[in-house]
């Protein structure tokens, strides 16, 4: 027996490591260490083949035997031949077989009990007997494996005492039945077995006997196994008996057996015993005499005897077999069983053996097995003595009428009347909610208390509980289901000769009514753990949904959804979409797959789903592809649609790049035909939602009825054309069930050339309905129609219900196991957490009656989000890495050691950073885990990553050139300065040879060093013109009054406006077509027909308001950059620069005008702009003239070089040696560009380190936008607010700019300081090494100073504008110690380092950078490159990063266009509407220079900017907004001298709404 177990490779098995999907294929015949999985695999699969599996080894020893000599045929000998054969094969093969059923009991024993359960119920679904009575091989102690016999229910049909036919469907368990019992002593000739199944299914082996395939002598397990089986009666004249018996067979010697022997023959209506003949002497004989003695009926079957049937005694009769005709035997036995049952009322049932003692019950045995039925009885003894009808009505009041009125209101509000508002919409929002808040008062009832409590509790094995709870409420329910289905059926064929009969249309009309009432019931007896895990989920959602838990609940409804979770986890199915409510509970299901993630990780998921009419053996497919166990019997056909977690073996997981399978079983389509319910938008809904969600949607179609194989083509096809529109690319394989013939292969091919045809004829169709212009199936689906149709056999091999599963049928089943494998292989991943949101999306869509136009696609928008993260990254990393370019360069330029600058070069420069960049970007599409869904923009974004460089080198070329003449400009400015220092150099040095003698007389040497620096300063001042404080604003008024004096007559009384903060653009345009008038009748006309046309909009148009707008923003954008170019820092401040900027402004204005536009401009549309710009870039220009000033003139400059001066002078006093006056000269010569070039530095490292860790700069726009919201509800300041709604731009500019400010203040100390330290260190090292190499070099090369001087300043050209002409001027004839000289600056500059270093303050980057170098400048360019187009109806900014991008602009979310100032026609009420629930509805808006309406639905007829949004119906509350509008209501209307009043008023809905629920929102949509 050890042996047996170790040649098998068997230890513990677990249902859970069976049922995963593995790469086991199922073949006839195996490895001897793989038929332990062959088995299973083929068991679960319904194939009852199963037993017949042969080792590859025995397959090969039946192969015919070849002689190794081959002797010429005329000397063999056939009688020594034979005999040499059998000599030779003597005890091989029979010893070495494994018995078939050794096989099937080794798994018995090794099983756990879930196994061993599901085993033995796929076991009796194959029609073989089952074990009942078990002895352990290794202690004999005998098992009743009573909990493998709790899922498996019977069905009969038998005539009733008035020759009906009635239908019985029980428990087995439960079941009372006749049982007769065969047994045997000693050892027989004939086979009890077989004998049995001759009574039974003479075509089907239901016991395994000694003919079977495979049989051997050797079998080890089966004695003392007693099996059972049960002959179900079909209610037709052929049935060998009339009523439910049960057939026991025990296994090997019964007199070796005495404890089973007692057992059954105690239980047992009648007992048959075979052996060969009566003898007295016999050891049995004394048990084979009280047997007949006995009032039982006994029946002998003699193997050595050859009468007839013959009755000894009244029930007593014996039959002799030898010699006889098997048929004739097993007709004798059959009739001789029939009798005796007739005249016994002794009956049996399965779980009362449990109560014999000396024998082990599993239930009993197992702790947690006996634990989880008890806690489930407890449970049930509450349901006790109830109406089944008012059980859920009582026990799960969540999910009843309360749960089905905010179904239909939810499905109202997203399908809204042609006449309703945004009130409509906001009071039903409030109605749900009260549902809600009723639903959140229903008491939890004590059975669902006690379900919490088990599923909370520390069980360590809760699948027993839930086993049981389902096995227990089955039973409970199955009677009256039963019943109920019957009455069902009864009353849908009345109904339906009815309807063929148009003579009784009354009598028509009270049958339906009565067959809705017995539907009605019907549903509410349907009571199983599907019905418990819904009231869950509905005490979560209403919980959810008013943030509070229930006061009767014991634990917190955060933990429910990990109950669930758990329960996938273990195998059970969760309703997906709820049958009865036609809803999918959103809130619950987003719960529990969070919850799947966080126990298992966001895993690869393949999702299959299955459609098909209704009964057309869907579940059962699953079941046995699976080893599943989806509801099959009448009683429960699945409703609404449920999901079940399939694992993937570690093998396959590399093989299907899938780590679950998610089946998806659905309700049958036309299902609620039958209930006399509205079908086709019920069917096309669930087929688009599971179509939606499945990688593959494997269809069902059973039989050959043309129009019902139409019906569901036309769903089906429609429901992926869909898909198609909305680019989910899915896949599907059409199965079509029982049909005949199947190796017909001509009919197949028929078949397959009919089905393409009804496909391409349904795909017609379905585009006309949905506005395609898909003409054939391909054209929506790759379909292969050779591959992807699959044709089924009949189910069963016979007639039920004792027919077993056909094997073809299971070999069918086997062959879409694996085309669904290579369908998994080749399709696109799906993660957990994408599975989420594609249930919430696809839903969201089907709410809405244009799923097309509603479907949001949360994935692709997640996935793009990613995408522009990453372009972020990559734009940075090239920008970063030319901005290093562009300094190096830039500092180059200053000390003139290049003369010009190529784009070549650039590119050379750029070209690694570009290699890394275009790596990165590779990688990221290729794996992604959402590379299929980036793939689309793959193009798109490689194009944009090389416009991007050639757009960078292009500018930095530009501002380099622009540098580079600009160097040649100011060559004068630079060298007057040098003039000016090194003349005093000179100076001081003459005057400190005179005062060589007094150099110890501090205080004269002081005297006359201050008396001579004033002279010097005097005459150089006096010599150069002081650089002046400048007037912006004063100047731009003297340029606009001067240069455009007649064409602007400026009204000096007149105060200019804010052009960025005007409420609308009306009072600056004339409508052309009013100009005849003159400019008064122009603007009086201009009004009127403003008033006239735009009723329900603005005076002037959201269009006209946009683009005036965007002209504004956009001459800002490029003033900006003007003013950056003229490079005042280093060239200083001119009037000509404001000339320039304000001759741009007129050519743009004036080129606006121009265009397609209905109007003109008024002067003061010219004039405000001009002024609102200079004083926006007041600031700047100042700040820059600033830097300019105290470089360039030289009371400053040289003034603040005193102290070095006096410094110098003082050693030359004292004698110095020339060598360490000029390494101090040096020093003092690069404290400025030492400073200068740390401070770039710094920036650009802290620019980093702001990106990575600043959280509102440290991902996509996005991101950012977000932060600015919540910053702006938490200040509540509501200018700023108007200015974030009319100008994003300069908002997001500024707000970058505190965050930046902000972060240098808060991180001053701990990392930008720091970070100055270690550039200072780098840099000091560089200086050294440079002193030190051009000291070497000289002493080298025998060289002097010019040499060194020139080797030092070109190694540090790229990191300091310093050069030699800095130096032009200072004698240095005497320096020839050059070490001398180094360790001066060595020693010198650790002090300037130092001094630079504690002048570094938070205020730095401001006073001593230029605008372009500081760290905010850096991330405005990189953050505000993007698409900053706005709503026409709500003002809301597309978050594209891309500008000019291709495609719709679009938003996260919209807001409420009142707040942009649109107001209902013909009244002073500002609007409430939100542009994502205006499309929803049939109320109409007027676009601009039209007097014809436009409905919201079709938007984008209005054409212009209208056409180019993308507004996605969204019915959800948002918050955010609705927050803000009731919060500033009072400062909205006084902005818009409007209110909310009348049709505008604010639904009291919105006033609910806190800020802190606001702020949370954002999460939710941004």
């Amino acid at each position: 027996m050890n042996n047996l177990f170790h040649k098998l490779h068997l230890d513990k098995l677990r249902a859970a490591d069976v049922l995963q999907i593995t790469s086991l294929q199922s073949y006839e015949s195996c490895a001897e260490e793989e038929m332990i999985q062959t088995f299973i695999q083929k068991l679960l699969m319904m194939n009852y083949r199963a037993r017949n599996i042969k080792t590859i080894e025995t397959n090969e020893q039946s192969q015919t035997h070849q002689r190794d000599n081959d002797s010429s045929e005329d000397e063999s000998d056939i009688f020594d031949d034979v005999a040499n054969i059998s000599l030779s094969k003597t005890g091989t093969s029979q010893s070495e077989q494994i018995h078939p059923m050794d096989v099937q009991m080794v798994v018995f024993h090794c099983a756990d009990g879930f196994l061993k359960q599901l085993m033995v119920t796929k076991l009796s679904q194959c029609q073989y007997a089952l074990p009942l009575l078990v002895p352990d091989p290794f202690t004999q102690q005998i098992e009743f494996p009573l909990w493998t016999f709790r899922q498996i229910n019977k069905s009969w049909k038998m005539r009733n005492t008035n020759n009906e036919i009635i239908s019985q469907t029980h428990p087995i368990y439960k079941a009372q039945t006749p049982v007769v019992f065969f047994f045997r002593f000693g050892s027989v000739s004939s086979s009890k077995s077989q004998l049995m199944n001759s009574l039974i299914n003479e075509k089907h082996n239901t016991f395994f006997h000694r003919n079977c395939p495979g049989s051997s002598r050797t079998r080890v397990l089966m004695d003392g196994v007693v099996e059972i089986a049960w002959f179900c009666p079909s209610g037709k004249n052929t049935d060998k008996f009339t009523d439910c018996v049960a057939f026991c067979n025990l296994h090997g010697d019964a007199g070796e057996h005495e404890k089973q022997l007692q057992i059954l023959t105690e239980k047992a209506s009648v007992n048959v015993i075979i052996l060969p003949r009566l003898d007295r002497n016999d050891r049995h004989a004394e048990k084979i005499q009280n047997l007949y003695r006995n009032r039982k009926p006994l029946i002998c079957l003699f193997t050595k005897d050859e009468s007839a049937v013959t009755e000894m005694k009244k029930r007593r009769y014996k039959i002799g077999l030898k010699g006889r005709n098997q048929s004739d035997v097993s007709e004798e036995l059959r009739r001789v069983i029939n009798e005796c049952l007739l005249g016994s009322s002794s009956t049996f049932r399965l779980e009362d053996v449990s109560k014999h003692t000396d024998i082990r019950v599993d239930e009993e045995d197992d702790d947690d097995c006996r634990r989880g039925r008890e806690a489930a009885q407890q449970m049930m003894s509450l349901l006790e003595k109830k109406d089944l009808t008012e059980i859920k009505e009582s026990f799960l009041p969540h999910q009843g009428k309360l749960w089905h009125q905010w179904s239909q209101m939810n499905k109202e509000l997203h399908r809204p009347r042609a006449d309703e508002t945004e009130m409509d919409f906001s009071r039903k929002h409030t109605e749900m909610k009260k549902i809600r808040e009723q639903q959140h008062k229903s008491d939890v009832s004590r059975f669902m208390k006690l379900f919490i409590r088990e599923m909370n509790s520390d069980t360590t094995n809760k699948t027993f509980f839930l086993k049981w709870l389902r096995i227990l409420l089955d039973e409970h329910t199955s009677a009256d289901l039963s019943a109920l289905h019957h009455k069902y059926d009864e009353k849908w064929s009345t109904v339906l000769k009815l309807k063929g009969n148009h003579d009784k249309p009354e009598q028509l009309k009270a049958e339906q009514t009565e067959f809705e009432r017995i539907s009605e019931e019907l549903q509410a007896a349907a009571f199983g753990l599907e019905h418990v895990m819904r009231e869950i989920g509905q005490i979560y959602e209403s919980c959810s949904s008013v943030k509070k838990n229930k006061e009767d609940l014991q634990f917190h409804f955060s933990s429910l959804p990990s109950l669930a979770a758990e329960m996938m986890i273990s195998g059970f199915p969760l309703e997906l979409m709820d049958g009865d409510a036609a809803h999918v509970p959103g809130i619950w299901i987003s719960a529990v797959l969070d919850q799947l993630i966080q126990k298992l990780g966001d895993q690869r998921v393949f999702v299959l789903s299955v459609l098909g009419i209704r009964s057309s053996g869907k579940s059962t497919m699953l079941n046995a592809m699976f080893g599943l166990q989806f509801a099959v019997s009448a009683g429960r056909c699945t409703r609404g649609a449920f999901m079940q977690l399939l694992r993937v073996s570690d093998e396959m997981k590399t093989q299907m790049n899938f780590d679950y399978i998610l089946v998806v079983d659905t309700e049958g389509l036309r299902d609620q035909e039958m209930s006399g319910r509205s079908t086709r938008h019920h069917d096309n809904e669930l087929a688009t939602f599971v179509v939606g969600l499945a990688n593959l949607t494997l269809i069902n179609i059973f039989g050959e009825n043309p129009s019902e194989m139409q019906d569901i083509l036309q769903i089906v096809v429609q429901a992926f054309l869909r898909m198609k529109k909305i680019r989910l690319n899915s896949s599907c394989v059409f199965v079509h069930q029982n049909v005949s013939e199947v190796t017909a292969g001509e009919k197949n091919m028929e078949g397959r050339r009919r089905l393409q045809e009804t496909l391409d004829e349904m795909t017609k169709l379905a585009a006309k309905e949905e506005e395609s212009d898909a003409e054939s199936f391909s054209d929506i689906i790759r379909f292969d129609v050779q591959k992807d149709v699959k044709y089924f056999v009949h189910l069963w091999e016979g007639n039920p219900p004792m027919a077993p599963p056909n094997p073809n049928y299971c070999e069918n089943i086997q062959e879409l196991k694996e085309t669904i494998k290579i369908h998994a292989s080749k399709s696109h991943r799906m993660m957990l957490k994408d599975l989420k949101d594609r249930v919430k999306d696809l839903w969201e869509a089907l709410l809405n009656e244009r799923f097309v136009f509603s479907f949001r696609n949360s994935l692709e928008i997640s996935a793009y989000r990613k995408l522009e993260t990453e372009y972020r990254k990559w734009s940075w990393s090239v920008l970063r890495a030319m901005m290093e370019t562009e300094n190096k360069l830039h500092n180059k330029i200053e000390n003139e050691t290049i003369h010009e600058v190529e784009e070549t070069d650039l590119q050379r420069e750029l070209k690694e950073t570009s290699e890394e960049v275009n790596k990165s970007m590779s990688a990221f599409f290729e794996k992604d885990t959402d590379e299929y869904i980036l793939i689309q923009w793959k193009t798109l974004f490689e194009i944009k990553i090389k416009e991007l460089q050639e757009n960078v080198v292009r500018e930095t070329k530009r501002k380099l050139n622009e540098i580079l003449q600009q160097r040649d400009l100011k060559k004068k400015i630079d060298a007057q300065r040098t003039h000016h220092e090194n003349t005093l150099f000179e100076k001081s040095k003459e005057l400190a040879l005179k005062f060589k003698d007094k150099a110890n007389d501090e205080d004269t040497v002081k005297k006359d060093f201050d008396l001579f620096w004033e002279q010097s300063v005097k005459k150089i001042i006096k010599d150069t013109p002081a650089i002046r404080y400048i007037d912006i604003m004063r100047d731009v008024r003297e340029i606009l009054s001067d240069i455009y004096e007649r064409f602007l007559p400026v009204d000096q009384g007149r105060e200019s406006r804010d052009i960025f903060t005007v409420l609308s653009y009306s009072e600056y345009v004339i409508f052309k077509k009013s100009t005849k008038s003159g400019l008064k009748g122009a603007v009086k006309n201009a009004y009127k027909t403003a008033k006239e046309t735009f009723g329900f909009i603005r005076t002037l148009s959201p269009e006209h308001e946009a683009q005036i707008r965007s002209l504004v923003t956009d001459v800002i954008q490029q003033t900006d950059n003007m003013i950056q170019s003229f490079n005042i820092s280093k060239m200083g401040y001119n009037k000509s620069c404001l000339t320039q900027l304000i001759d741009y402004v007129k050519t743009r204005v004036t080129e606006h005008q121009k265009g397609q536009v209905k109007y003109v401009f008024t002067n003061e549309f010219f004039m405000d702009l001009v002024l609102s710009i200079c004083k926006r870039a007041n600031k700047m220009i100042t700040d820059q003239h600033r830097l300019f000033r105290d470089a360039n003139d030289p009371e400053i400059y040289v003034e603040k070089k005193r102290e070095e001066y006096y410094s110098i002078f003082q050693k030359y006093c004292h004698g110095a040696a020339s060598a360490a006056i000029f390494g101090e000269i040096i020093c003092q010569k690069l404290k400025e560009p030492i400073e200068q070039s740390i401070y770039k530095k710094t920036a650009k490292d802290l620019t980093d380190e702001i990106k990575s860790n600043c959280e509102s700069l440290n991902g996509n726009r996005s991101n950012l936008e977000k932060h600015i919201l919540t910053f702006l509800s938490e200040n509540e300041n509501f200018s700023a607010y108007l200015y974030y709604i009319n100008h994003p731009r300069d908002h997001f500019k500024d707000f970058i700019r505190d965050e930046v400010s902000q972060y240098i203040t808060d991180k001053f100390s701990v990392s930008v300081l720091p970070k100055m330290k270690e550039n200072i260190k780098l840099l000091q090292q560089k200086i050294m090494k440079a002193a030190h190499e051009s000291t070497e070099l000289v002493q080298e090369s025998r060289g002097d100073v010019g040499l060194w001087l020139k080797s030092f300043t070109q190694q540090l050209s790229d990191v300091l504008i310093f050069s030699e002409k800095d130096l032009s001027g200072v004698k240095h004839d005497g320096v020839k110690d050059f070490n001398l000289m180094e360790n001066v600056i060595k020693k010198e500059l650790p002090a300037i380092m130092s001094d630079i270093s504690s002048r570094f303050n938070t205020k730095s980057f401001d006073e001593k950078l230029d605008y372009k170098f500081r760290p905010e400048e850096l991330l405005i360019d990189h953050f505000c490159q993007c698409c900053w187009v706005q709503c026409p109806f709500c003002g809301a900014t597309c978050t594209n990063t891309i500008e000019n991008h291709p495609g719709d602009h679009s938003v996260a979310f919209h807001r409420n266009i009142g707040l942009n100032g649109w107001f209902y026609r013909g009244t002073e009420n500002l609007s409430i509407s939100i542009c994502t629930s205006a499309v929803t509805s049939n109320q109409s808006f007027l676009p601009s220079d039209s007097k014809k309406s436009v409905p919201w639905r079709e938007y984008r007829r209005a054409g212009g900017i209208y056409e180019k949004w993308s507004i996605t119906p969204d019915l959800s509350e948002l918050p955010y907004w609705k927050w803000f509008v009731c919060r500033f209501q009072k400062y909205l209307e006084t902005y818009y001298n409007k209110t909310f009043m009348g049709c505008g008023k604010i639904p009291d809905e919105w006033k609910t709404y806190s800020k802190h629920e606001a702020i949370e929102s954002l999460d939710k949509y941004i």
